[in-house]
């Protein structure tokens, strides 16, 4: 009996240690992120609720005002660039690129969790990424991993490619980080129509991924029948103002935290 009781307490010991692990945060995404400040301290953008909150090791941002999912047939790799607009450069690929950049000189921690916000520009300028909802999951998995990575940036048009393409290159640098994505935010700029569309693909291709997914167009605070009617939890009916960024970055915060419970990372 004696024996048993030591056993599961060292069990238990060795739970709690795992929870006490350090947990490196990097986030990618667009405006809604980079309005948190790259070291997520500014209260008008999620991370910075979301980092006080969860309270990591380390969190940082590599987001980019502008930035979109899907690339178009001029996007080259170009890490130096920072436009705060929409451009063919402005992608998650080259905040992909950064971070690489960044963990091999030695600036940037291994991250155990990489959380990545992005789409709300993809939907909102449909005209510059006219086939950002023309594929979906199940056809953008049908290639092989190894062929998905080689491909050139400025073949990947799609937003299941762009999240199957990325996600990939990112568990192939980081293996052992576990991958969050979040959908967009409601917005008065985005049909609901498309907004679901887009954010089911996201979660369909977090599933096949391994990634886990947090749906903020359903799940979130921010409501587009509500800003159209007057700005509530945004400045614009886009971005979020003070009390907004802290609802959703108290909802990432709360799913960060079960996954973790969960033993997920």
């Amino acid at each position: 009996m004696k024996q048993l009781f030591v056993l599961a307490w060292l069990m238990l010991c060795s739970l709690a240690g795992g929870a006490d692990e350090p947990v490196n945060v990097v986030i990618l995404g667009d405006s809604n992120t980079w309005i948190g400040g790259d070291r997520c301290d500014q209260p008008q953008g999620w991370n910075k609720w979301f980092k006080d909150d969860f309270a990591p090791t380390t969190c940082r941002s590599y987001a980019r005002s502008g930035a979109t999912w899907t690339n178009t047939v001029r996007t080259k790799r170009n890490t130096a660039e920072n436009t705060g607009k929409l451009g063919d450069d402005n992608v998650i690929y080259n905040q992909v690129c950064r971070l690489k950049e960044a963990v091999d000189s030695g600036t940037q921690a291994m991250p155990q969790l990489i959380l990545v916000m992005a789409g709300t520009n993809d939907l909102w300028f449909m005209k510059q990424r006219p086939k950002v909802l023309g594929m979906t999951a199940e056809k953008a998995f049908a290639e092989p991993d190894s062929m998905m990575i080689r491909r050139p940036v400025n073949r990947v048009l799609t937003l299941a490619e762009a999240v199957c393409y990325n996600c990939r290159l990112l568990k192939a640098a980081f293996p052992k980080a576990h991958i969050v994505l979040l959908t967009p935010m409601q917005s008065t700029k985005i049909k609901s129509s498309q907004l679901e569309q887009a954010a089911t693909i996201i979660e369909e291709c977090g599933e096949r991924l391994g990634a886990s997914v947090i749906r903020t167009d359903s799940e979130g605070c921010v409501r587009r029948s509500e800003e159209l009617q007057s700005f509530r939890l945004t400045r614009d009916g886009v971005h979020t103002n003070e009390e907004g960024a802290q609802c959703v970055g108290s909802l990432v915060t709360e799913k960060i935290r079960r996954m973790r419970a969960d033993g997920i990372f």
